[in-house]
């Protein structure tokens, strides 16, 4: 796992861009604080930088390999999941290897499939391989967008990072928030829409997309789709896939050179995942899984029962640690470095974001980098096995519009009237929500019920679900760390998005069918746990420390956040604790509180990024 940057100029000579592209590669030092690597040519300049994984001597990048007098050259961030298999297709073809790093693979299967060869790759990446012959960058991002990629064309300069705040060391890079971006930061915040950035001329290269760039142009494609077809399994032979695919992902995740752990908090994913990591680590290794959870302070006082959140995680977690006998640690955070770390979360991001959830992760894999380089965890079974609240909630299957997001007329009220007049929000959603259904394509046989989950499905995988793979990429990142996501490989996700939505949801459960299928994998009450969501704080404290932040910065006329929302409307929600805003700002968890964290956020971005406001 790493960053990545590149600049393109067919125009001007790079030869001396040691500089810059030093100064963008240096600005991803926290993805990868191990190594810094450059690549200077006349035309093309690449930056790396490296947490070392795989191959800790023979991976370094960028890495260029000659082949027929033409010289490739490599910069990916990344891992791929079905590099041995790749290794024996380029060996029965004539390739030799130095070392056993995927980058390596890589840089050759390109060589040897050319564009196609996305197509081939089994993993999570982002990469950029330049042909010194042909003067030709090729640019790729993983299926499902888990890790970032981020690019602009200015005057005659095609510019690439990992992340926004790279981009921004380039001289010619500033910082813009348009019509757009606002609607993005107040009408589909903290998500965003799949290619788009807040900031005017960045755009982010879509999942499942590749960029080829040369002297005649830009041109960009897209290398897979969910294809719709019928499902012709019974419940057992579906039942016996899923338990194949999902054991193969997980052990195929487990690769690795260094200390290696898997995140528990005894709901159903994360249980699964433990499950057969720990058979693995026994039966190949002989030693012990380790695993981590995280808790706050005075949680176990403070927690009051909701429809969202039922119960609590530690009993279940003590029952996973003794069926599988992990060695467990329980990392438990304080409810003020919560709020603390609010700004380091932004700036991870390079956005407002998902506020306190945001910073428990990034000082939750702060502790956990400690002991572990590389994690695995269950982010994303709810989105593709149909574990939330909306797949069965009447007003959230008729509201016609973002599920995880029904609060329009509240979004709307928070901007300044003056702005408001010209950003409609609503009509912004309503574009956005229905570009998206306009790509999903149905059965003759699907049944209204598979229709209306279908589109669901494909909404919260394509929107809800990047948010929180942006979030685990970016929180993990910005401590030098590896989250790997086992239900996010690809023959997961095409197999189940088939599935009809009755057998999806075996005996009208959440997730009914995941349930059946591990029903002899995981103790009975891990399988009959009703779903409980990420771990936040229940402490009143926090609902008070980020009261008290908000009410500070809106006591200052000059904070910038009072010249771009509705001030009267923020002063009645910090006087109500949130209440004000009568309904989740964003999904299940990020409601009262965490609204008026975000908008602390929203005012450290508009200082730190300053950008120049034009509508």
């Amino acid at each position: 796992m790493c960053g990545i940057v590149g600049i393109v100029n067919y125009k001007e000579d790079l030869s001396n861009g040691h500089t810059i592209i030093g100064k963008m590669t240096q600005a991803l030092t926290r993805r990868g604080p191990d190594e810094e690597g450059l690549f200077v040519k006349k035309h093309c300049n690449l930056g790396h930088r490296r947490l070392s994984i795989i191959d800790i001597e023979n991976g370094k990048q960028p890495m260029t390999y000659t082949i027929n007098n033409i010289m490739y050259t490599i910069v990916y961030n990344g891992q791929l999941y079905n590099t041995e298999e790749l290794r024996q297709t380029l060996i029965s073809n004539g390739f030799e290897f130095k070392g056993h790093s995927d980058t390596e693979v890589l840089l050759k299967s390109y060589i040897f499939y050319g564009k196609d060869i996305c197509k081939h790759l089994n993993g999570i990446f982002a990469f950029a391989i330049w042909n010194d012959k042909t003067e030709e960058l090729f640019l790729a991002r993983d299926h499902f967008g888990i890790k970032p990629l981020y690019y602009a064309r200015m005057n005659d300069n095609f510019i690439f990072a990992s992340e926004v705040k790279a981009i921004f060391e380039h001289p010619l890079s500033k910082p813009i928030l348009n019509k757009t971006g606002i609607a993005e930061l107040f009408g589909i915040g903290p998500s965003h829409s799949p290619g788009i950035s807040p900031f005017q001329g960045i755009e982010e290269l879509e999942p499942a997309h590749f960029i080829i760039y040369h002297k005649n142009g830009f041109q960009k494609y897209q290398y897979w789709k969910l294809e719709t077809k019928p499902h012709t399994d019974d419940l057992e032979t579906t039942s016996e896939k899923i338990r194949f695919l999902i054991q193969d992902s997980i052990e195929r995740q487990l690769i690795s050179d260094v200390p290696l752990c898997c995140l528990l908090s005894g709901g159903l994913d994360s249980s699964i995942i433990t499950a057969y990591a720990s058979q693995y680590y026994q039966k190949k290794y002989g030693q012990k899984l380790t695993t981590f959870s995280v808790d706050y302070v005075d949680n176990d006082k403070n927690f009051v029962k909701s429809d969202f959140q039922p119960n609590t995680d530690n009993y279940y977690i003590d029952l996973m640690v003794k069926e599988f006998g992990t060695e467990h640690h329980k990392i438990v955070l304080d409810t003020p470095e919560l709020f603390e770390t609010l700004q380091d979360a932004m700036i991870a991001r390079d956005f407002p974001g998902m506020a306190d959830v945001d910073s428990s992760y990034l000082l939750f894999f702060r502790e956990v980098k400690k002991q572990a380089k590389v994690t695995l965890s269950g982010e994303c079974s709810d989105e593709i096995f149909g574990g939330y609240p909306w797949y069965f909630r009447k007003d959230s299957l008729e509201s016609n519009t973002f599920p995880w997001s029904l609060a329009i007329s509240e979004r709307k009220k928070l901007l300044n009237p003056e702005i408001a007049k010209n950003v409609n929000l609503k009509e912004y959603i309503d574009c956005r929500y229905q570009e998206s259904l306009n790509k999903v394509e149905f059965l003759p046989t699907d049944s209204e019920m598979n229709k209306l989950e279908r589109k669901l499905i494909y909404l919260t995988s394509n929107w809800f679900m990047q948010t929180l793979l942006d979030r685990t990429d970016r929180m993990s990142m910005y401590n030098g760390f590896e989250v790997r996501v086992p239900f996010c490989d690809v023959r997961i996700v095409e197999y189940l998005w088939n599935i009809p939505w009755e057998m999806k949801a075996y005996k009208g459960r959440e997730k009914g069918l995941l349930r059946h299928a591990m029903k002899n994998v995981l103790p009975e009450e891990i399988i009959n746990r009703k779903k409980s969501p990420y771990p936040k704080t229940h402490n009143p404290n926090y609902t008070r420390i980020v009261r008290e932040a908000l009410s500070k910065i809106m006591e200052d006329k000059n904070a910038p956040i009072n010249q771009l929302l509705n001030r009267e409307y923020i002063l009645e929600i910090i006087e109500t604790e949130g209440r004000a805003f009568s309904r989740p700002w964003f999904g299940q968890l990020m409601t009262g509180p965490q609204l008026m964290a975000y908008l602390c956020q929203v005012n450290g971005w508009l200082e730190k990024y300053q950008p120049q406001i034009e509508i």
